[in-house]
């Protein structure tokens, strides 16, 4: 058997050496990952569940949220149905809750037959993930916004933080789809924004993680911003009005999550593969990361800060 090139051999060492402090450290932790329907419409889910199975292998807890808009769009498209929207937020009737029913049931048991995969010669085998999904979101209707009744179009009320993590202590990964359910059993269309913020803080999560259409947060001159303190964040969001849109919309929920006892909050291209792992385990990581304070500023040192 050939040997591998010296140079590429001492780089694989050198960054498996530096990942070890990573690994430490996140064993435990809870991380809950946000992405849209366009992961899987793409066919980029596969090679996430690769990156997963490591974070699984590592007892990292892994929660995962997912979206569905293209699927809920296509299910539309076949049953006639207009999509309508007001802002970025959808119009959800009768005609259309029955298409977002059936998108999410397609998504749901699409992640779940690729996380079952255990093919020899991939990064899958041996992989033993068990996948969890329940009713662990109760929602409440948005109701009638500036005279524009969004039917079952609905936000959080609350997150069975208990019953989750009852399911991942069994060393399940939990699939969560952007659906609500009303204590009378009212089915609500919900954003997955909406959803992974309030379970990442409803779990006192160590990690939120978004897996968006670009790169992270760039500033005034389109520069990647490697991290920001919540203040930063909110500062940029509110000087800065050419944000892309999807980090108009992640950054905030990147800010509320930390803001509530969330440690960490990513935001990461889902177009880069392996960017959650390069995130995660090298020290200048791929995106934007936001956090309550900096853990570069000198401070203070607490007993906590001896490790």
């Amino acid at each position: 058997m050939p040997k591998p090139p010296a140079l590429k051999t001492e780089a694989f060492v050198k960054w498996f050496r530096s990942a070890t402090p990573y690994i430490h450290q996140w064993g435990g932790s809870t991380f809950v990952i946000a992405f849209g329907g366009e992961v899987l419409a793409d066919g980029e889910f596969q090679q996430l569940t690769h990156d997963i199975n490591v974070l699984v292998s590592l007892e990292v807890r892994v929660v995962l949220v997912h979206g569905a808009r293209p699927q809920i769009e296509e299910q539309m498209r076949q049953h006639g149905v207009k999509p309508r929207y007001v802002g970025s937020r959808r119009v959800t009737d009768d005609k259309a809750l029955a298409c977002v029913k059936e998108a999410n049931g397609i998504v749901r048991v699409e992640m779940e037959a690729l996380l079952s995969m255990e093919l020899a010669n991939s990064p899958m085998w041996g992989a033993d993930i068990r996948v969890s999904s329940g009713n662990f979101v109760t929602a409440k209707p948005v109701g009638v916004v500036e005279g524009v009744d969004f039917g079952h179009t609905g936000e959080v009320r609350k997150i069975d933080a208990e019953g989750i993590r009852r399911r991942l202590d069994d060393h399940e990964v939990v699939l969560i789809s952007p659906v609500g359910f009303s204590p009378t059993g009212d089915v609500f269309n919900c954003t997955v924004e909406d959803v992974a913020t309030a379970t990442a803080i409803a779990l006192r999560a160590d990690k939120l993680i978004f897996l968006t259409e670009t790169a992270g947060a760039p500033d005034r001159k389109g520069k990647l911003i490697a991290e920001l303190t919540v203040k930063q964040a909110q500062e940029l969001v509110l000087e800065n009005g050419k944000l892309p849109e999807d980090v108009r919309v992640y950054l905030p929920c990147a800010v509320k999550a930390c803001a509530h006892g969330v440690k960490r909050a990513h935001l990461i291209s889902r177009h880069v593969d392996g960017a959650l792992l390069i995130e995660l385990f090298t020290h200048h990581g791929i995106g934007t990361m936001v956090v309550p304070e900096s853990p570069e500023v000198i401070r203070d040192a607490t007993a906590d800060d001896v490790a």
